[in-house]
């Protein structure tokens, strides 16, 4: 874009991570015309070191995927959960998630970096969607009747709604003056991936410790060696210590929290820890602007659901602009942003309030704490209709669907 540029878009997105790039092209798969802008390089959004995560993208994002022409290229870098099988640090009873045949995987395992370049290979090649990468946000007027935005070359972007996909830290958010509950676990995520001598079988598996849970999430066999992603939930202070020992005590502890069910393991890449916390906003909209991802809501890494409640939010809010736009209204009526506020908030406050639940609930020491925690496991997995209704919440499939979720186009 030239310094003296005056570019007019139906969105503006802030924003080129996962959430803000999906939103971008699920937009422009209904003819609106964006633009996204990011402070990132482009070269390091798409650096594979910038970002070890894994996501497991549920069965009713995969269909937002779906509808969007992207599952097809991103399947094959893709590893399907079959089973989902949790336990109480290795002692006796389970609670085990597992699909018919005919109802599909629960989800699919993709590295972050990976589902990154696909996203943003696909809106640099679509014809309705302009990237401005690295680009400052100087200037940002909500107006009554439209959003200016002067970036730090000089050059303007005009358009009716303004979408903020800027994270945690959202700058339109605090712009904004919306008001944000906030705190801090004790916690930290060790994250990395190792090989392992049995085959994982497309199991996830979630292993509650006082300290914190313990995932082994299923990746994609490297040829003849099978692979999974390890979450490795840590008390704060122990995380940087824990990153850093040498390779084979590090091993020895995760082949302890495994209790060796899937072998000899070995590390495959470097270990990264992140601080992990709670936010949740006040309101996901303001005038003209909506709030997506991270810069709406955070939650603790517990269940998985925090990149798929961001995909929720993205099918949510394309279906009421699209809506919208059918009936005339500007995209930035207030109309709009008011059912998409009605539509988000309570599906977001009930997942980060059930994840907060259980992070405390299963983080309590003590046999007796124990106990009951397998009290509650076995009789998930001896009524069929609970069992169901939580089968239904880990793939995404309850509740109110926006088209996208369901596989449709608005």
């Amino acid at each position: 874009m030239n310094s003296d540029t005056l570019h007019n878009s139906d969105v503006i997105i802030l924003g080129a991570g996962l959430v803000g790039l999906t939103q971008a092209l699920a937009f422009a798969a209904h003819g609106l015309k964006v633009t996204v802008i990011d402070r990132a390089e482009q070269t390091d959004l798409v650096d594979a070191q910038n970002d070890a995560r894994v996501s497991a993208i549920n069965s009713a994002s995969w269909k937002m995927f779906e509808a969007l022409g992207l599952a097809e290229t991103l399947e094959p870098h893709g590893c399907n959960i079959r089973q989902i099988i949790i336990n109480d640090g290795l002692k006796p009873g389970k609670l085990d998630f597992t699909p018919d045949e005919t109802d599909g995987p629960l989800g699919v395992m993709v590295q972050n970096s990976v589902l990154r370049q696909l996203l943003f290979e696909a809106a640099q090649a679509h014809d309705l969607i302009d990237l401005h990468m690295p680009a400052q946000v100087e200037i940002c007027d909500r107006s009554e009747h439209i959003v200016s935005v002067t970036l730090d070359s000089g050059a303007s972007v005009r358009a009716p709604l303004l979408v903020a996909a800027d994270g945690r830290g959202s700058m339109m958010r605090e712009e904004a003056g919306i008001t944000m509950a906030r705190w801090q676990y004790e916690h930290s995520a060790i994250i990395c991936t190792v090989s392992h001598q049995q085959p994982h079988g497309h199991t996830a598996y979630e292993i509650f410790y006082s300290a914190g849970p313990f995932a082994v999430l299923p990746m994609q066999d490297a040829g003849r060696v099978h692979r999974s992603a390890i979450v490795w939930t840590v008390a704060r202070d122990d995380g940087p210590a824990l990153a850093k020992i040498n390779e084979r005590a590090f091993v020895a502890e995760l082949m302890k929290k495994t209790g060796g069910f899937l072998g000899a393991m070995e590390l495959l890449s470097p270990r990264s820890t992140y601080p992990l916390g709670f936010h949740h906003s006040s309101d996901l909209v303001a005038k003209r602007l909506a709030l997506v991802g991270d810069a709406g809501h955070g939650i603790h890494p517990i269940a998985g659901q925090g990149l798929n409640l961001g995909l929720r939010d993205v099918a949510a809010l394309t279906q009421c602009v699209v809506d919208g736009a059918r009936t005339g209204l500007d995209l930035g009526d207030t109309q709009i942003l008011a059912r998409y506020d009605r539509w988000r908030s309570l599906d977001n406050l009930m997942v980060s309030a059930a994840t907060d639940i259980l992070t405390r609930l299963f983080g309590l020491p003590g046999d007796t704490s124990s106990a009951i925690r397998r009290f509650g496991i076995g009789i998930v997995q001896r009524i069929p209709p609970l069992k169901a209704q939580f089968m239904a919440e880990a793939r995404g499939e309850s509740g109110d669907l926006p088209a996208l979720l369901m596989g449709d186009l608005v």
